[in-house]
């Protein structure tokens, strides 16, 4: 489904609204993670059978893990953050009912170290696929590539929490 030729009215809109709410699915994902991995706003993001999974953090498999996790990775690790999540590239099968999508991280965040807290960049990217579920489009599988990390210097002065 990457391209219109040969394809219906009908398959040409679905396409468009799928890509719409695949790429909702990533802002809504930024949302929760500035807040802290909230488990109420990640959790419904993902297929009940999804997996989630980053170098350093593991893999979490099914959507109450993922989303009980995640929060606890903010918890003990992620102390404060602002994700930028940006460019989804996003293919649809011939069905339209699954697809890939992968977008790019850039992240100003406090993580917890050795040291204690360290204002850090942190970027990367991100390969998921997606499937058409009764509840919608819903993530099956997250994968975070982190490519660079780094300690910001001078560290931030002012970070302000959000409110949950």
């Amino acid at each position: 489904m990457a391209d219109g030729a040969g394809k219906t009215l009908e398959q040409r809109l679905a396409a468009i609204e799928a890509r719409a709410a695949i790429t909702d699915l990533v802002a809504r994902y930024a949302l929760g993670a500035d807040r802290l991995n909230d488990p109420a706003i990640l959790g419904p993001l993902f297929a009940t059978d999804a997996t989630w999974s980053a170098e350093g953090f593991g893999t979490l498999e099914g959507r109450e893990t993922i989303a009980a996790g995640l929060a606890a990775i903010a918890r003990e690790k992620v102390l404060w953050s602002i994700h930028f999540m940006v460019a989804p590239v996003i293919t649809l099968s011939d069905d339209g009912r699954t697809g890939t999508c992968q977008w790019y991280l850039w992240e100003l965040c406090t993580m917890q170290t050795d040291d204690g807290p360290k204002d850090q960049w942190l970027g990367g990217w991100y390969d998921g696929t997606v499937s058409l579920t009764e509840e919608g489009w819903r993530l099956q599988t997250v994968l975070l590539d982190i490519r660079v990390q780094g300690d910001i210097a001078p560290p931030l002065f002012f970070k302000k929490r959000t409110q949950i």
